[in-house]
């Protein structure tokens, strides 16, 4: 009996992978997400020239555009625009993580509480959630880093602040499912505490909508946290932070468009992989997700 589960686990794994290798737009989300963290790990080694990646002044090379010396041209003090996008890379994946390490670590346990506890406990923590789901998350975002001071740190915290209530909502309705299922029962009946069911036994099984969630959910947090940046509200100047570039470029738009339209173009491509690597993950486990 063992091994024929193990033969169809093998099967059912073996079909996904399909799936997943049959979609070409998985693999493309794929390959620039391995590009991106690639480029964001070897930065210092890249980019031309790593010290324009902060405060570095060449008045002499001001507003040169694209050419063999400076591929993305150079930008208002004449530093070079693709090391700061290179470097960029690494703000905006550090930038992402970080917040969804808060939002998850914050949502998921109280979507596991509300979910199986239920009665009170369910009542506050999901009417809590309600409100901030009511609230656009780039709106509350943008009040949060109005009152805190702006830099990179805070904004991080700003968009995690928004973030949680999703994975509560997530965790929620995968525990309100699954409590009811046969292991669960099972390891009632055997005296297993209210903690290791919620955690060990149910947190397990909802892996993949989470990994999902969180693919997608990637993408979408890089693209507030430049938008905060875009705004004067993210990281402040000179730190090469993508939205920052494009919002320090646009002042000079349309003559010198390659400093915000590198830029820009990081972030899209960015949205983009994690956007693609996000739908070819959800066709490998076969998940719905909100």
């Amino acid at each position: 009996m063992e091994q024929v589960l193990r033969r169809k686990q093998k099967g059912n794994l073996a079909r996904a992978f399909y799936r997943f290798k049959k979609n070409p737009l998985s693999l493309v989300g794929l390959s620039i997400i391995l590009v991106m963290i690639l480029i964001a790990i070897l930065a210092p080694f890249i980019a031309p020239y790593p010290g324009d990646s902060a405060g570095a002044v060449h008045f002499k090379q001001m507003f040169q555009p694209p050419s063999w010396k400076h591929p993305f041209g150079t930008d208002e003090v004449g530093r070079d625009v693709l090391s700061r996008v290179i470097f960029g890379s690494r703000i905006s994946l550090m930038l992402g993580v970080v917040v969804l390490f808060v939002a998850v670590g914050v949502g998921l346990p109280l979507g596991l509480f509300a979910g199986y506890l239920g009665g009170k406990v369910e009542s506050v923590i999901m009417r809590i959630t309600d409100i901030f789901l009511a609230i656009p998350p780039l709106v509350l975002a943008l009040a949060v880093t109005a009152v805190l001071e702006r830099n990179l740190y805070n904004s991080m915290f700003a968009i995690a602040f928004t973030w949680w209530p999703w994975y509560t909502r997530l965790a929620y309705g995968e525990t309100l499912s699954k409590k009811e299922e046969d292991f669960v029962e099972v390891s009632e009946s055997l005296g297993a505490s209210r903690t290791y069911i919620m955690f060990r036994e149910i947190l397990p099984n909802m892996t993949s909508s989470l990994l999902v969630k969180i693919t997608l959910d990637m993408g979408y947090a890089i693209l507030v946290g430049a938008a905060l940046g875009f705004l004067g509200l993210g990281a402040q100047p000179p730190t090469p932070e993508w939205g920052t570039l494009v919002s320090l470029g646009r002042i000079h738009l349309p003559k010198m468009w390659w400093l915000s339209t590198f830029a820009g173009l990081a972030i899209f491509i960015t949205v983009l992989g994690f956007n693609l690597l996000g739908d070819g993950l959800r066709d490998f486990f076969d998940v719905e997700v909100e």
